[in-house]
Formats: structure tokens, C-alpha cells, sequence
């Protein structure tokens, strides 16, 4: 079965950085379109960034274009996300996913 297992979030400054990882499992992964999907406090599903198999199109929402880089290293089933200039506003739980599966998500706070 599909696994998602990300990490790498934490607290951060405004105008900090924190890069993500997701390390997945239960499906070819180097053949798999992925995607980073976040949650923020009382809102609903917020699509991030995608990615496709061969790791050379990538897509962005326009809330973090120019901030943020998705890649992936297929060698090791591994997805990252890059976050820089991060804002308030970014604060959210991420999620790693494939088609409609998600990991468990890793909490991103962004405060002074």
C-alpha cells in the first residue's frame, strides 16, 4: 500500500527557511506524479506544488511561486519541498501526496 512519511517541519521566522522531505513506499515512485498539499488552521485543503515523474516539470500555486522548490530524487523514493521567504501565511500542516493519498503531515509554523 502507498506510504508517505514526511518531516523536516518545524518553527520559523518570517523570512526564514525550512526545507521538507517526504520518503515514500507501496508504489513506483519514479513513475508517480507528487505533490505537496497543505492545511492550514481552519481551512481546507490547499494545493502547493506538483512535480512529475522524470522531476523536470514542475507547477506552484501563485501563493508560493518564487519562494518555494519541489524536486525529487527517484534513487531514493524521496520528495522535498524547499521553502524560503516564508510568511505568516504559510503556516500549515503539509502533506506529501499521491493521487488522493497523504502522509501524516508535518506541522509548519512561521511566527516572531
Amino acid at each position: 500500500q502507498v506510504q508517505l512519511v514526511e518531516s523536516g517541519g518545524g518553527l520559523a521566522q518570517p523570512g526564514g527557511s525550512l526545507r521538507l522531505s517526504c520518503v515514500a513506499s507501496g508504489f513506483t515512485f519514479n513513475s508517480a506524479y507528487m505533490m505537496w498539499v497543505r492545511q492550514a488552521p481552519g481551512k481546507g485543503l490547499e494545493w502547493v506544488s506538483g512535480i512529475e515523474s522524470n522531476g523536470v516539470s514542475r507547477y506552484y500555486a501563485d501563493s508560493v511561486k518564487g519562494r518555494f522548490t519541489i524536486s525529487r530524487d527517484n534513487a531514493k523514493n524521496t520528495l522535498y519541498l524547499q521553502m524560503n521567504s516564508l510568511k505568516s501565511e504559510d503556516t500549515a500542516v503539509y502533506y506529501c501526496a499521491k493521487d488522493q493519498n497523504r502522509g501524516q503531515g508535518t506541522q509548519v509554523t512561521v511566527s516572531s
